[in-house]
């Protein structure tokens, strides 16, 4: 019986993803009732924004119309905070939610009448599997955190993710240690706030403690990356490690979402706009070829002409090289949806903007990078990612994908490095 995995959203879905492919493998292998069901489809959600729930009900949809007799089966954010509403749509199987959908009970029991979905605000722990292949890919992610105790006023992904929960180091460790043994060469450390990492642990670790850790057991990983990180929650090991170790890959993803200060204090983050140029500047004079990525809204009710600019000026003001901008989607029950909100079409405008200034900035790094030799790990056979996670495309020859090879960059484009295999 086979299996379909339909991921929307972030890193740690796409982790998790691969984590339910084999639970749902391995329970339906040995399922005798499944061998003449035409197939599961698994359909991962995301609740940031109304587009991703769009996007996901119409994949539903069209799943239910190309393959009638498919099981659907719907977890994710979305499903977890309005399971009612995705169990009504055609062919939907069963909700699985965020609580229990790494657990291998629920996926052994798939012919037993559906459960209610759990309250995540009540979950205590990780649900731990062990993943050892990402489909299509060669790069791994690892969850080491779950959940969020922030409340920041356009987020409703506390209430489909629940509390913030910490993975213990040494199930890490194990996870890594069996991704390096089936040839990944890059882990990529993933979660909803990896920054808040450890304090529900024995001994309260840091992020950068337990990153410490786990390089120094499994120093056979060539290259670490880490998901996105708040401004304000970098730890002194961390700092260490981005100024020693050369394993953690000199590529930072920043949770910025503004760059007012009076649209920060409104959406309730952690940090002012003084302290994301302060974090880059510090990195910077550590790590001197340090890039950076960031997270950014724009269209947040009551911004103005005036904060937008802010923002736009941020990009330059910190060196943000690879920008995710999203225009502001009001979320059901979060406290900013209660604000004054601008129309959809100045929101669109703004990100486009934005996105403008983001392919500008990321145009100038790649051409800066022409006659340098990158150590690229390269995901197919003419095209990969180097260190900076720039992506690269050959001209001419062929590599193995999965491995890491030196090239020396001949040109670029506005969106891609350009080399030779020799």
């Amino acid at each position: 019986m086979s299996i379909e995995v339909l991921t929307f959203g972030c890193r740690l879905n796409t982790y998790e993803s691969e984590a339910m492919r084999d639970l749902a493998t391995r329970a339906l292998a040995g399922d005798a009732s499944a061998a003449g069901h035409a197939g599961a489809i698994v359909v991962n959600t995301c609740a940031v924004t109304a587009e991703a729930e769009r996007q996901a009900r119409q994949a539903i949809r069209r799943a239910h119309r190309d393959n009638p007799g498919a099981r659907i089966i719907v977890t994710g954010c979305a499903a977890q905070i309005a399971p009612d509403r995705w169990a009504a749509l055609p062919g939907v199987e069963r909700v699985i939610g965020n609580a229990d959908k790494l657990k291998p009970a629920t996926w052994a029991a798939l012919d037993v009448p559906p459960a209610p979905v759990t309250d995540i605000m009540a979950a205590t722990e990780t649900a731990a599997h062990l993943v050892t292949e990402f489909a299509g890919r060669a790069r791994a992610f690892v969850q080491v955190q779950q959940g969020c105790d922030h409340r920041c006023t356009f987020c409703v992904i506390p209430f489909g993710r629940g509390p913030s929960r910490s993975v213990p180091i040494g199930a890490i460790v194990e996870q890594v240690r069996a991704l390096v043994a089936a040839g990944y060469r890059e882990v990529v450390l993933t979660g909803v706030d990896i920054t808040s990492y450890g304090p529900d642990l024995p001994g309260r670790p840091s992020l950068g403690q337990m990153v410490r850790r786990l390089l120094a057991l499994v120093p056979d990983l060539p290259r670490l990356r880490l998901s996105s990180l708040d401004p304000v929650e970098v730890d002194d090991d961390l700092w260490r490690l981005i100024a020693e170790e050369a394993r953690l890959m000199p590529h930072l993803h920043l949770s910025l979402q503004h760059g007012a200060d009076l649209i920060l204090k409104r959406m309730k983050r952690r940090h002012l706009r003084a302290d994301a140029i302060a974090l880059a500047a510090r990195a910077r004079r550590l790590r001197p070829d340090v890039v950076f990525g960031a997270d950014l809204i724009a269209g947040f009710p009551t911004e103005t002409e005036d904060h937008l600019a802010e923002t736009l000026a941020l990009v330059e003001d910190c060196g943000l090289s690879f920008l995710h901008v999203f225009p502001y989607s009001e979320r059901p029950g979060t406290p900013a949806a209660r604000m004054p909100q601008l129309p959809m079409a100045v929101r669109k405008e703004r990100a486009a903007r934005l996105r403008q200034a983001g392919a500008r900035a990321a145009a100038r790094l790649l051409h800066a990078r022409i006659g340098q030799e990158e150590a690229v790990l390269f995901e197919h056979a003419d095209r990969g990612h180097t260190e900076h996670f720039a992506p690269l495309r050959l001209t001419r020859g062929e590599a193995r994908p999965g491995e890491i090879r030196r090239v020396r960059v001949t040109g670029a484009t506005d969106d891609a490095l350009l080399a030779e295999a020799a």
